[in-house]
């Protein structure tokens, strides 16, 4: 079982700062999920920052969301280790 989403926090650049349940926290670069179906209103940076922690996961005003395991694998962990390399 993955760890639940406990925060989440949109940066710059499609960037997401995600707390989990475990203890660990990272970035999710969403800058390559752009272009796919619901995403794509996820361009208006606006609308990327209206994100929120929903159930165990993320989701959007728009209405997408991530399936949480996708959400925990994707995440570079020890953020502020690897957080350059994205800007």
């Amino acid at each position: 079982m993955y760890p639940s989403v406990l925060a989440v926090f949109p940066r710059d650049h499609y960037l997401l700062e995600i707390t989990f349940s475990n203890g660990e926290s990272g970035i999710l670069d969403m800058k390559p999920y752009l272009d796919f179906g619901i995403f794509n209103r996820l361009k208006d940076c606006q609308s990327f920052e209206k994100v929120s922690v929903a159930f165990d996961t993320i989701e959007w005003e728009s209405g997408a969301d991530l399936d949480p395991e996708f959400v925990y694998e994707k995440c570079q962990k020890n953020w502020s280790n690897t957080i350059l390399k994205f800007l």
